[in-house]
């Protein structure tokens, strides 16, 4: 990208440096006042510019916006019918069912540990019965110590059995009640997702572009549509890395549109960004307007001047009678020829002369 320290201030100065002595036979270099600026290519943009993505994998099934079209937030962009995602929700339904009876009143999980619990409950209680028997008869010399410490351990083993079945049930309870917990939020995830096939707007805006139309396959995370606001927009302008310690946030841009011949809009330096862009060697500045905005069109090539310096005086000629970047036709003696010149600032329509040429000479056009 070729860039250039150039100069402009407005629409008023710009129309009035126009104005270059011409005699019949060419163009004589004037005296003019111009400002001090750098020189961007840039690109206009919508403000809150995001894009618009699919929640869910499918088929497009109905397209309800088309480019240029203004939207409120909330609004009914695009449904997408998602098949697997709802033999997806069936299956987390079944599995929050199935969970919700093992956990319930005739739960066959849990009947069965109750039943080994009521089990182990008898045996402990005839056990202990059995044992307090050998106990007292023991004390009446009726029984061996054998017997009671037989009757003991049984009895101790039918605690211990009691005990840890009691404990199995109540694990199994706890167990049961997190898959529950799991299940029902896996249904509920499911049944969001359903809400995912309808992709409505974040804000209010205006489509800019639409990717995908009713029947395509779409992917979660695909990209449907580009939207921005469809009132504001600003200029992304490329500064070469050459004038970029020129710039600050604050100052005057002067912009220039094809689309609008003559026209001329003022913004200011909003933002500057520090990353040097490899490709072009240049640095990414973000201005806003003031006053006057164009209209908002996406991706909208500009030209623009960053106003660096106050105005002052200098020798000018039209920037169309430059021939090759450093050099114009000249009339000598009657002949035309070709000098080289040292040039300074510019702006859209005349060059600054450092060198080269002198209010006397006679620039001819390269034609």
């Amino acid at each position: 990208m070729k860039t250039n320290t150039n100069l402009s201030f407005g629409l008023a100065l710009l129309l009035g440096l126009m104005g270059c002595n011409r005699n019949e036979s060419g163009t004589r270099p004037a005296v003019k006042e111009l400002t001090e600026a750098v020189y961007a290519s840039g690109t206009i943009y919508p403000e809150n510019e995001y894009k618009v993505f699919a929640n869910a994998d499918g088929v497009l099934l109905e397209r309800l916006v088309n480019e240029g079209d203004s939207v409120r937030k909330g609004q009914l962009l695009f449904t997408v019918e998602a098949v697997a995602q709802s033999a997806r929700e069936q299956a987390a339904a079944n599995i929050y069912r199935q969970s919700e009876a093992n956990l319930g009143t005739n739960s066959p999980v849990l009947a069965e540990l109750e039943a080994q619990v009521r089990t182990a409950r008898t045996r402990l209680e005839n056990d202990s019965t059995n044992f307090v028997r050998f106990r007292d008869l023991y004390e009446q010399n009726a029984t061996s110590k054998a017997e009671v410490e037989r009757a003991q351990l049984a009895y101790q083993t039918a605690r211990n059995d009691y005990q840890a079945r009691r404990s199995a049930l109540q694990r199994t309870r706890n167990q049961l009640y997190v898959e529950l917990q799991n299940t029902r939020s896996q249904l509920v995830a499911s049944r969001q997702e359903r809400g995912n096939a309808r992709v409505v707007s974040f804000e209010d805006g205006k489509i800019y572009e639409v990717y995908k139309e009713p029947g395509e396959l779409v992917r979660r995370a695909e990209q449907l549509a580009l939207m921005g606001s469809g009132r504001q927009v600003y200029a992304r302008l490329a500064v070469d890395e050459t004038d970029f310690s020129k710039i600050r946030p604050g100052q005057e841009v002067v912009i220039k549109a094809d689309v609008y011949p003559g026209k001329v809009f003022k913004a200011r330096v909003k933002k500057i960004y520090p990353k040097l862009n490899r490709v072009d060697q240049s640095f990414r500045v973000d201005a806003v307007f003031v006053g006057e905005q164009p209209d908002a069109y996406y991706g909208l090539t500009i030209e623009a001047n960053i106003i660096t310096n106050p105005p002052r005086r200098v020798l000018t000629i039209p920037k169309a009678l430059v021939v090759g970047g450093d050099s114009v036709w000249v009339e000598e003696n009657g002949e035309k020829k070709k000098i080289r010149i040292q040039k300074g600032v510019e702006n859209f329509d005349l060059v600054e002369i450092r060198g080269g040429l002198t209010e006397k000479s006679t620039v001819l056009s390269g034609d």
